[in-house]
């Protein structure tokens, strides 16, 4: 992966983006590339008057901030091998992360357990509890992992597009091709995966949603200010719908079992939110 993710490499969803009202064009895509977890270094994301604060969370090793990457290849084949054909330090955590993505996008994958987990990696238990402390710990890695990748990504969609109308367009674009290319996640991000599971990690996932409708809101505000939207516009009550538009894509993704996919038919959808 390089350094960086260009507006030029993103996902596979294009949307209508007039430039003025009744001119329609289509907007580089989502940066949303085909999932993989990679320990790539990259550099600080450039940062927009209105980009959106990233708040610190744990690392989770091995990925690199906005790669919005994690399960293409088998992850048997992604980590490093060391000595003796054993995945090099640090390795292993991250194979064990990348499993449980793959694992959650699976038929009759509603509950995963420690002990599948283990069989799939071909190590015990006890082994995965090496490198976490519980089943809620990895949770919180993937959940770690979405929330410095989708706020990375705003940020560069804040810095590189000067038209707030055009962020808006963009990030809702961005978002719903971020679950697309990442169906396990889309199963986290909607709480269906975290059924059952430490009460803790559902509260996280509803501090990323709080988050992403207050940068939402802040692009609304700005898309007004700029004369992009009209003024009447109540950029909270925008704001709120765009993320129940999204958060409704990604629950029928994964509900249909990842077969409708959040980018189908979207152009008209996204046109009416943003008008």
């Amino acid at each position: 992966m390089a350094d960086s993710v260009p507006m030029s490499e993103r996902a596979d969803a294009t949307v209508a983006s007039p430039e003025r009202e009744g001119d329609a064009q289509t907007l580089p895509r989502p940066v949303v590339t085909p999932t993989r977890l990679a320990a790539v270094p990259q550099p600080a994301i450039p940062r927009a008057a209105n980009a959106v604060p990233a708040q610190p969370v744990a690392p989770v090793a091995g990925s690199a901030p906005g790669d919005p990457s994690m399960v293409s290849r088998p992850a048997a084949k992604v980590a490093a091998k060391g000595k003796g054909g054993r995945p090099k330090p640090g390795e292993r955590r991250v194979q064990i992360l990348q499993t449980l993505a793959t694992m959650l996008q699976e038929p009759g994958s509603e509950r995963v357990t420690t002990a599948a987990l283990a069989r799939r990696l071909n190590v015990s238990e006890a082994a995965l509890y090496r490198h976490f402390a519980s089943k809620a710990q990895m949770f919180e890695g993937l959940i770690d992992f979405i929330e410095r990748t989708v706020f990375s990504l705003i940020n560069q969609i804040s810095a590189q597009e000067t038209d707030p109308l055009r962020q808006l367009r963009t990030i809702i674009g961005m978002l719903l091709a971020f679950a697309e290319k990442n169906p396990g996640m889309s199963r986290v991000l909607v709480g269906e995966a975290l059924v059952n599971e430490d009460a803790r990690l559902q509260v996280r996932i509803n501090e990323i949603t709080d988050r992403l409708e207050t940068a939402l809101k802040q692009v609304v505000r700005n898309a007004v200010g700029a004369g992009r939207l009209p003024a009447h516009v109540d950029s909270g009550a925008r704001a709120n719908l765009v993320l129940a538009f999204v958060l409704g894509r990604w629950l029928r993704f994964a509900k249909s079992g990842f077969k409708r996919r959040p980018t189908e038919g979207i152009e008209q959808m996204i046109a009416a939110l943003v008008s």
